[in-house]
């Protein structure tokens, strides 16, 4: 299927991830990894603020009384738009100089669960998957990971999603919405660079799975069962998360990265780094939030 895709936001981020949709308030927001920012964007008005912290942004999400949940480089706080306050929630590898945050959702059980991973290349398997709540419990899930990424969870909230964007693979767990519970870790896909090796991802109400392909440019969509139903070619090399945004959750949206490290790469693609949209013809879920007690 051919679709009509426009660059929605001309921001060029060293590393725009994290696209998330706040239906409360009809905003688009996003971080810049990188750039150690979270962006927000007025869908109707288109416009736009911004907040930087000293530190990367692995990723963030919503909470239920309307400030942030953010992991920063190695640590989670609760963050205030209002008032730019920040708590301290939980320490993150703090004492591990090699990793950082990367992605990270709120779960269909209130809580905020963050993966890490090794920052220098060639990465080792040191990363993992945490859960943390409120009242600053930290379990990790699973380790021997080299990029935690990935994280979605299906309509019902009784499969959750997760990947390792350097080995490729997507794998599913059994969940537990009311205790975060994930068991029975299995194989989802596999993907190689040619295929688009899996960055961040989003759920539709179908229950397809829409993964970044972040080496091949691509935002590939999988069935519930594995199935490659879609592969959407993106305008830009390095595509990093969907996100399901707009009124009716309809729309698309796509973050991207720079590659700093390939100047003929960004030479050929210079909007690298922007947000892009398109429609898919499906529709998306709303976030779940942060349980603040």
């Amino acid at each position: 299927m051919n679709h009509e895709i426009r660059c929605l936001i001309d921001v060029r981020n060293e590393l725009g991830e994290g696209a998330t949709w706040d239906e409360r308030s009809g905003t688009l927001l996003w971080c810049d990894i990188k750039g150690c920012a979270i962006h927000a964007c007025d869908w109707a008005s288109g416009e736009r603020k911004a907040w930087s912290f000293a530190d990367t942004i692995g990723s963030f999400g919503l909470t239920d009384d309307g400030r942030l949940i953010v992991a920063r480089r190695n640590s989670v706080v609760l963050f205030d738009p209002q008032t730019g306050e920040e708590i301290h929630i939980a320490d993150i590898e703090k004492d591990d100089a090699r990793t950082r945050t990367n992605d990270g959702k709120v779960g269909p059980d209130g809580a905020f669960w963050v993966g890490t991973m090794h920052e220098s290349s060639p990465r080792e398997p040191i990363g993992a998957l945490y859960r943390v709540t409120m009242d600053g419990q930290v379990t990790k899930v699973v380790d021997g990971l080299y990029v935690s990424n990935g994280l979605s969870w299906s309509p019902d909230g009784t499969r959750m999603y997760h990947s390792d964007s350097t080995p490729g693979y997507v794998d599913i767990w059994d969940f537990d919405p009311q205790t975060g519970s994930a068991t029975n870790r299995r194989r989802f896909v596999e993907l190689k660079n040619e295929d688009g090796r899996p960055d961040g991802a989003a759920i539709d109400s179908e229950g397809n799975y829409w993964s970044a392909g972040v080496s091949a440019g691509v935002v590939n969509c999988f069935s519930p069962a594995g199935e490659l139903i879609e592969k959407v070619e993106m305008p830009v090399p390095r595509p990093t998360i969907p996100c399901f945004c707009g009124p009716d959750l309809d729309t698309l949206v796509v973050t991207s990265l720079r590659p700093g490290n390939d100047p003929d790469l960004l030479l050929e693609y210079p909007m690298s780094g922007s947000l892009f949209a398109f429609k898919p013809g499906r529709h998306g879920l709303p976030s779940y939030r942060f349980r603040t007690s």
